[in-house]
């Protein structure tokens, strides 16, 4: 489904998705150039930030590159082979975001109620584990989801109400019981979102209990500014996703939840860059090192 069908609007979407998608990447590229380029970034922190970017490129790779083609080309039809390859690829990034998120709390919680042990806790074993962990998760959730739509379900001559193959799109096509159907959904919801969001929950509340056992208001500022740009991207990776899951809840127009859907897909992966880079000093130093540097 397009985003408008308004023939005037197709030049405006196509120059608007194409500048979003290239900020996106070139952001999130700049993210990881400046991270691998400095040796002082080579922490735990900053190997997750880089492996963010890494998932917020593939994230919206999955989507925008096929919409801004279909807008080009006044054709919105994909195949039943293409449209699974991209919600595969949607779930294993929108998964690895979701997954690193959490993994970057855990860290932040190490680092500031754990202090003295931080460098032996975050070791690179560690930190290579939770990495792998997290992309093993991200693949388990997006086989599940391909096994349950190949096995039930041949799509043909379909509408899906978005703009790509939203993965609660493909599973409203399923071809069986309403009952079982909600068991898979509701079962991959919790372990995927409720859990992480639980994890990420739990982490913050030991911070801040942390953060007011210290006596002076330097250091409560210094201990909270280190998780200043993680918690305004957990805010909007969540805020978005949840905003997009209310819209359809009270909406119904799919143009409407297809409008709001590009804000956690488009969107967000070109403001979690800005957000690091503006707040943090050693990212804002490391890029403008990279940008001195000769080539």
């Amino acid at each position: 489904m397009a985003l408008s069908e308004d023939p005037d609007l197709q030049p405006v979407l196509f120059g608007l998705f194409l500048s979003m998608y290239l900020v996106a990447v070139l952001g999130n590229l700049l993210i990881i150039l400046a991270i691998s380029s400095d040796s002082r970034l080579h922490t735990p922190m900053y190997l997750f930030l880089a492996n963010l970017s890494l998932a917020d490129i593939g994230f919206v790779s999955t989507t925008v590159p096929n919409m801004i083609v279909g807008i080009q080309t006044q054709s919105r039809v994909t195949s039943y082979v293409g449209c699974l390859t991209q919600m595969s690829f949607f779930l294993i990034f929108g998964c690895m975001d979701d997954m690193l998120l959490t993994v970057m709390a855990y860290d932040r919680f190490v680092a500031i109620c754990h202090p003295l042990h931080y460098q032996v806790i975050m070791n690179p074993r560690l930190c290579g584990f939770l990495v792998l962990v997290s992309l093993l998760l991200s693949l388990l959730e997006s086989q599940l989801h391909n096994l349950i739509a190949l096995y039930f379900t041949y799509f043909k001559d379909v509408e899906i109400a978005n703009f790509f193959c939203q993965p609660s799109q493909i599973l409203s096509l399923i071809c069986f019981d309403t009952f079982t159907k909600n068991i898979v959904m509701y079962t991959v919801g919790a372990i995927y979102g409720f859990l992480p969001v639980l994890g990420i929950f739990f982490s913050y509340y030991k911070i801040v209990s942390s953060i007011l056992r210290i006596p002076s208001s330097g250091g409560k500022y210094k201990a909270f500014s280190t998780c200043g740009s993680h918690l305004a991207v957990v805010g909007l990776f969540y805020g978005t996703a949840i905003g997009v899951y209310l819209a359809s809840a009270v909406s119904d127009s799919p143009r409407k939840i297809a409008v709001f859907s590009v804000m956690y897909t488009v969107v967000t992966p070109m403001l979690n860059p800005f957000i690091y880079s503006l707040r943090n000093k050693d990212i804002k130093t490391a890029l403008m090192k990279l940008q001195s540097r000769p080539f």
